[in-house]
């Protein structure tokens, strides 16, 4: 008996929804491809944010703030840029609303369009073009965190929705050298951020060019496997060249005295993190949450059955002191965040809801436990009827070391699951398009040699599959493509994605 109805070795994308629903973390709006986050969902991005903001300050970047309109002509200016995103670009044209036979309708038409921002290369490269002026000022680190709008076709919570939130990372440098090294750094920071808060292995590499953003000049990623076999971009930095520095006119006036055009970067990670987490380590009783990021740590349950009001209250008064008690304490860096549930409801009823959030530990405290000085505790990563009695002195010793077991063995199930469904054994075509239609088993990555010809990039989508990236750790030994079976320069990471 689970908790989500379908399971998800029945109907994966039916299960992902299922959890989000029943763990309460956003929900569909009136809007069509937009989202609600409630405030389970939201507590998870507000600790991503905080915690992934610090990292980025602690880089040497600084937060800034910049336009959600961007005048068409700005997007204009980047011929692969606007190609990019054109499909994707929500559009202001009018300013005012009349009314006319009872309806509102748009009037005073703007003179230039306004592109509702999709990502803000173009706008942000406007105002760096008036704040670097020479050498001096350079490199200039600027982070902001904001929302952006992509007009998607087939909305899905989280992973792909026509508005949704994220940090989007914009730099200027004075030498190709120390752009490509800030785009390098900032994958390692989100590759940090990924396996260590959010518990998600990450496989590292650069894009091909058929994968690349639009207008950079190398793009770098970072892949997570879902349990669908699925991959998941989990966060991107680009080196862009000189390209939007000579779009936007950002140049600076050298040692020499000699202007030069500058060097740019982007980088960002998204609400889609959530969903990640979501697919990474969900299972079918519903989410399972991180303690780094986890809105809350524990749930106390006090079990109050009203025979005995005298009893219930003391049940209730200690409950809140044992909160009081572990909220004293810290783990990673942040107090322990301890909820009481003094809700109405039924003690299985309550249970399966926190069950269903993914909240790390649940803590149960009745009349008898109360009597003996002990309490029931529950790990979120253990079967649901796994309960464990523990001292109120055990307990409060034990927290830290429990949150951080159970964020541990999060990290190391996605790894050995991910790792176990990575194909490296295929050498032909045959065989590679054999694993990706097989009908029985798991569909991963393929990991394999290959030549690096673009035109196998246009094959691979009649399998619905792409290369996800170029892994960082390359093992150097030449072998023959396995598309084509040319000499091969490299290795790539196969699969199909989100």
């Amino acid at each position: 008996m689970f908790a989500i109805s379908p399971l998800r070795e029945n109907d994966f994308p039916g299960w992902y929804q299922q959890v989000i629903k029943a763990s309460d973390l956003a929900e569909n709006s009136p809007v069509r491809g937009c989202m609600v986050i409630k405030p389970w969902g939201y507590g998870l991005w507000e600790n991503i944010q905080s915690l992934l903001d610090k990292m980025i300050k602690d880089t040497g970047h600084e937060n800034a703030y910049f336009p959600l309109f961007i005048p068409l002509s700005f997007l204009e200016k980047e011929a692969k840029h606007v190609e990019g995103f054109a499909k994707e670009c929500a559009v202001v044209t009018h300013h005012r609303l009349e009314e006319n036979d009872g309806k509102l309708v748009p009037t005073g038409e703007l003179e230039e369009p306004l592109v509702v921002r999709p990502t803000s290369e173009t706008i942000i490269g406007e105002s760096f073009s008036k704040w670097v002026n020479s050498y001096r000022d350079l490199p200039l680190l600027i982070n902001q965190w904001a929302n952006v709008v992509r007009w998607e076709m087939r909305p899905r919570i989280f992973l792909r929705t026509a508005e949704f939130l994220w940090q989007e990372g914009h730099t200027v440098h004075s030498t190709e050298e120390e752009a490509i090294e800030e785009t390098l750094k900032m994958l390692k920071v989100y590759k940090d951020f990924a396996e260590n808060e959010l518990a998600l292995p990450v496989i590292p590499g650069e894009k091909s060019e058929g994968e690349r953003f639009p207008g950079a000049t190398h793009t770098f990623t970072i892949e997570a496997m879902m349990q669908d076999g699925k991959a998941l971009q989990a966060g991107t930095s680009h080196f862009l060249g000189q390209n939007f520095s000579k779009s936007s006119n950002i140049q600076f006036s050298n040692k020499n005295g000699d202007m030069e055009y500058a060097y740019t970067t982007s980088w960002g990670v998204s609400t889609r993190l959530i969903g990640g987490m979501i697919m990474v380590h969900g299972d079918d009783d519903g989410m399972r949450v991180p303690p780094r990021v986890a809105p809350q740590h524990i749930v106390i349950l006090p079990i109050t059955p009203g025979k005995d009001p005298t009893k219930d209250e003391a049940v209730l008064e200690c409950a809140q002191k044992l909160s009081k008690d572990l909220q004293s304490q810290f783990y990673s860096g942040r107090e322990i965040r301890v909820r009481v549930d003094k809700r109405d409801k039924g003690g299985g009823e309550k249970n399966w809801e926190w069950i269903k959030k993914g909240i790390p530990l649940r803590v149960e405290i009745g009349p008898r436990d109360l009597e003996n000085g002990n309490v029931m505790v529950a790990r979120r990563d253990k079967a649901h009827k796994d309960k464990h009695k523990m001292s109120f002195e055990e307990l409060n010793e034990k927290v830290p070391q429990l949150l951080e077991e159970i964020q541990n063995n999060y990290f190391q199930q996605a790894k050995n699951f991910r790792d176990s469904n990575i194909e490296t054994g295929l050498k032909t075509k045959e065989e590679f398009e054999s694993y990706f239609q097989k009908k029985e088993g798991k569909v991963g990555f393929v990991r394999a040699k290959w030549c690096g010809d673009s035109k196998t990039e246009e094959e691979l989508k009649k399998l619905k599959v792409s290369i996800r990236c170029l892994p960082e750790d390359q093992n150097g030994k030449i072998g023959k493509c396995i598309l084509t079976g040319k000499e091969a320069t490299i290795e790539a990471l196969f699969g199909r994605s989100y």
